[in-house]
């Protein structure tokens, strides 16, 4: 296990890495220090904010030292190694998804590009879960691990000015979902008809870094008695327990 590092960010920033790559033990170990130096160093700092590998504190300087905070938190990474099975997450959300056509505009790409048929890159994107490592871009966009390079691609050379809420996409070897309507240049492969960001509900979000997503594939028909559903709040998403949790 590689040491913590500790980078320097303008008077009152801190990095601290703790892995060079992405990696799912690093990423547990960044969110349960994370939760632990939020619950143990509330009123010095302003913000903990997990990456992959790595946490960026803001702290205010007028109420403890860089030096000390070093030091706390030193002491609250050693302390959250007992929450590690915790900071996975404690959850698969089934994401139901509707692959192809206007859905999915650029499945047929992806497919091409790996010599692949449709269907073989939709069985492929369905067969395993993603663990998000972090969220960003957007509210609740997910950064997801995980996906085979058998059907991985490239970036849009340009990107779209508008994408539509609840699409998925490829870009390299990653998959994701856009939570919101917004500009992106990821190969769209299909859509939920899920609301994953809700500003308005209690809890906005679905999921959470170190919970997981499973792709399952919808009609169209399942797709719009979804939409319905959901916009009439009779929907709720499936989820499964992780049972392989990271330790």
């Amino acid at each position: 296990m590689e040491m913590m590092k500790f980078l320097f960010q303008g008077e009152s920033g801190l990095v601290v890495e703790f892995g060079s790559e992405i990696d799912p033990v690093v990423n547990t170990r960044v969110h349960a220090t994370a939760r632990q130096i939020a619950k143990e160093l509330s009123g010095l700092i302003e913000a903990v904010v997990p990456t992959y590998r790595s946490l960026f504190v803001i702290f205010d300087p007028t109420l403890i030292s860089r030096s000390d905070l070093i030091k706390k938190i030193e002491k609250e990474a050693a302390d959250s190694r007992a929450e590690l099975c915790t900071a996975c997450g404690n959850k698969i959300v089934v994401i139901p998804t509707l692959y192809g056509e206007d859905a999915g505009p650029d499945i047929d790409f992806v497919a091409s590009h790996n010599n692949l048929t449709v269907e073989e890159v939709i069985q492929i994107h369905t067969s395993v879960a993603y663990r998000i490592y972090m969220m960003g871009f957007t509210p609740g966009f997910p950064y997801l691990g995980g996906m085979s390079e058998k059907i991985a691609a490239p970036r849009l050379k340009t990107p779209r000015t508008n994408i539509p809420a609840g699409s998925v996409g490829i870009a390299g070897t990653q998959t994701g979902l856009y939570p919101v309507e917004s500009p992106g240049g990821w190969q769209l492969i299909g859509r939920t008809p899920l609301k994953v960001f809700n500003p308005r509900s209690k809890q906005p979000f679905l999921y959470e870094a170190g919970d997981q997503l499973q792709f399952e594939r919808i009609s169209a028909s399942d797709y719009d008695r979804i939409e319905k559903d959901v916009e009439a709040g009779r929907y709720f998403p499936r989820t499964l327990p992780i049972e392989d949790v990271v330790r």
